[in-house]
């Protein structure tokens, strides 16, 4: 590895010293697939007059040690099967250009699976032990993510996957905390969420494809081209919005939620950022875009719960 290679692509990515090492090991870009989930299964619930501020920040804290821990396994074992170099732009960078020993970045993340656990044992004695159940299995797929044996980020099954946990799964769990009981509504409720989530992944796998491929991956974006994934992300974004005229047109969103339409703007500007994109660094405002695309939908609709549940 050459300093000088190292010290171009910092450069490129504006990449930092100090604090900002440790921060981007979280991808705090990738945050808002654990925020806006609890965000919006708590005011599902807010919305039927449940609410527990102490249980919803439990919560929040919980699933995001989870998603930064889940980061930190993808950025450990794509070191240790040699997929991450110094020029890789989808990564923390913590490893392979800032210096920080392997060992330290998995300790880390099993040091942040062991907090959440404890904040999920809190959370389990306030409603149920089967969210500690729950709970467990999603911490082993994200582990499973990109460890174990058939990694599930090498194959065409990573949006489902993260789209469901991340998205349906933690709604109904945060839901549930605060009402005791997961109604048809709030899976449904799920849906736009599921697919902005699973949007983020392929994102990041439509700018990762050449690299996946070389390293023997089969992502959906590998399995459907550059040209198709980018329609087929643009697809997601156009059926998360249907979705979401179907809700509220059924009353399981309020009118308000109609502000959530603000968020195609970036949707589109997601997909124009993809085309004519070849090179993984010419993709980083995309994927950052897509990312920012499921938070202002996640907050404007939490936003519009709220609303519609002070307002009546």
């Amino acid at each position: 590895m050459h300093s000088s290679n190292k010290v171009n692509i910092r450069a490129k990515l504006n990449e930092k010293d100090g604090l900002q090492i440790w921060w981007r090991l979280l991808r705090p870009h990738t945050l808002t697939a654990s925020f806006v989930p609890v965000f919006v299964g708590s005011m599902l619930a807010f919305r039927e007059d449940h609410i527990d501020i102490l249980l919803f920040i439990t919560m929040l804290v919980a699933s995001m040690l989870i998603q930064a821990a889940t980061n930190m396994f993808n950025e450990y074992y794509d070191y240790v099967k040699g997929l991450d170099n110094e020029h890789s732009v989808g990564i923390g960078g913590t490893i392979v250009r800032d210096g920080i020993k392997p060992k330290t970045v998995l300790n880390l993340a099993l040091s942040f699976f062991g907090i959440a656990i404890l904040l999920g044992v809190y959370i389990s004695a306030e409603s149920s032990w089967w969210i500690a159940v729950i709970g467990l299995v999603c911490m082993i797929f994200g582990y499973l993510y990109t460890g174990g044996p058939v990694p599930i980020a090498y194959t065409p099954l990573g949006e489902l996957f993260s789209g469901f946990l991340m998205g349906t799964v933690i709604i109904g769990i945060s839901y549930f905390i605060q009402a005791k009981t997961v109604t048809t509504e709030v899976i449904l409720a799920s849906i736009p969420i599921a697919l902005f989530i699973g949007a983020i992944l392929l994102s990041n796998n439509i700018r990762d494809l050449e690299n996946d491929k070389k390293n023997g991956r089969k992502t959906l974006a590998i399995l459907l081209g550059r040209k198709r994934a980018i329609g087929f992300l643009a697809l997601m974004f156009i059926t998360a919005f249907i979705a979401t005229a179907l809700l509220i047109m059924t009353n399981i969103f309020p009118v308000w939620s109609l502000i959530t339409f603000i968020g195609a703007v970036k949707a589109v500007d997601v997909i124009h950022k993809f085309k004519g994109k070849t090179q993984p660094i010419e993709m980083m405002p995309a994927m950052a875009a897509t990312g920012k695309t499921n938070s202002i939908y996640g907050i404007l609709l939490g936003i519009s719960l709220f609303i519609s549940m002070v307002i009546n």
